[in-house]
């Protein structure tokens, strides 16, 4: 799309700034955050890097934790609640989307739990054959381990209260 017609597109669509790009990623730092709630859906903002900081997560380690993270929380006893855990494009997180049956202490419980899971971890990652994942054969669980060993301090701590940015 050139630039001629990108702007007339963004004249004549109203581009509503989507709410995550609302936030000063400068003030945010490792933890876990309330990123947004439509309707019973509760998004949390899980940061393993400071954004902008220069260190993000190596796409290897990130894909292994995207695997040991979603198998654990969907193998909790709220796994019907659990929407989605995936990675952030920024490479600096993760998102974690839960039905709002789950509480924000069982939020935080998971997600520190999956990390201790991932820290802890030894054998074969789930999900790690052809016919299973699309990018099999990038993984990396000693890099995995090294970020959750670092989420688990942070996570161990955290409260409801802290779940505001």
């Amino acid at each position: 799309m050139t630039a001629k017609r990108r702007h007339i597109f963004y004249k004549v669509i109203k581009v509503k700034k989507i709410a995550s790009f609302t936030v000063d990623h400068n003030k945010i730092d490792k933890g876990m955050y309330i990123s947004r709630i439509d309707g019973d859906v509760i998004t949390y903002d899980v940061r393993m890097k400071k954004p902008n900081g220069g260190d993000y997560l190596p796409y290897a380690a990130a894909h292994t934790i995207e695997h040991l993270f979603a198998t654990y929380a969907r193998n909790t006893d709220v796994s019907d609640y659990i929407v989605y855990v995936g990675p952030m494009g920024c490479r600096t997180g993760f998102y974690f989307l839960t039905r709002d049956s789950v509480s924000y202490e069982k939020a935080i419980s998971i997600v520190l739990d999956s990390m201790k899971f991932v820290k802890d971890f030894e054998g074969d990652i789930p999900g790690t054959s052809a016919e299973e994942c699309g990018n099999y054969k990038e993984h990396d669980l000693e890099g995995a381990k090294q970020i959750a060993t670092d989420m688990v301090e942070v996570l161990e701590a955290w409260t409801t209260e802290k779940l505001n940015y």
